[in-house]
């Protein structure tokens, strides 16, 4: 069953309840990162790239357009950042306006999985945080094959299991079973950044707090759905829990086979 867009952002951040979509923009508005580090993928990026002035990357999933904005700052490349949640765009474009970015960064809310067929002749494609969007690894590695450039990268930012781990979770894989998808898609682990666990809880903390006055905040506007932010608080808690001791977190970045 695919699920719908608001179904799928939701899920992206950590949530069960489709209603939750409308109020993520307040929730959520304290945060800029949200999710993926982008010192992690610009350090990836400038290791396995040269001319970098001359890239183009496409961030499906942006959110705010914090990785894009740092990524056009940092190289003066050009980044086309997609996000089904306008408000998210909205704030992209005023922080590359801040930051004098905006004219090597567009930013366009869609459906990533209706947007996609059209996105072409990309040098870089990011995936930050964003869940199963298009599936397990082999669809989505296939689908966003169609969209590189021959050697293009592809940056995806995600949590996975250990194999020696006896831990299963519907959300994530074990390495091996990555590996063994993106092999099957035709491409290859070229390289990865493991994110230390101290950096992993010292984020989870601060975004959860800001999570938690904001959806207090809402629960005194709307006690009526008093529960549907306190399911969320409580989702948030045993994410962190999930990520600083169950999973591997890391940012890796695929290449296509030779």
């Amino acid at each position: 069953m695919i699920n719908t867009v608001e179904e799928s952002v939701v899920l992206a951040m950590d949530g069960t309840d489709s209603n939750l979509f409308p109020y993520l923009p307040y929730i959520l508005q304290d945060l800029w990162e949200i999710g993926t580090s982008p010192e992690a993928v610009l350090k990836l990026i400038k290791k396995h790239t040269t001319d970098r002035s001359s890239l183009k990357v496409l961030d499906l999933g942006c959110g705010k357009g914090a990785v894009s904005i740092k990524l056009a700052k940092a190289f003066k490349c050009h980044c086309h950042g997609v996000d089904a949640v306008e408000e998210f765009i909205d704030e992209a474009e005023n922080r590359a306006k801040e930051i004098n970015v905006d004219k090597y960064c567009r930013f366009e809310s869609d459906d990533i999985r209706a947007r996609i067929s059209d996105l072409k002749n990309y040098d870089v494609i990011i995936l930050g945080a964003i869940g199963p969007v298009f599936g397990d690894y082999y669809s989505t590695l296939s689908k966003v094959s169609e969209c590189i450039r021959e050697n293009g990268l592809v940056v995806v930012d995600d949590g996975y299991i250990d194999d020696g781990s006896e831990y299963s979770h519907p959300l994530a894989e074990q390495k091996s079973v990555i590996l063994k998808q993106a092999s099957d898609a035709r491409m290859e682990l070229i390289d990865e950044i493991i994110i230390n666990k101290n950096e992993i809880k010292e984020s989870d903390e601060h975004i959860y707090r800001n999570i938690k006055r904001r959806c207090q905040d809402l629960i005194e506007k709307h006690p009526g759905k008093r529960e549907l932010f306190i399911d969320y608080i409580r989702k948030q808690e045993e994410e962190n829990e999930i990520l600083e001791t169950k999973l591997v977190c890391s940012t890796m970045v695929f290449r296509k086979c030779s």
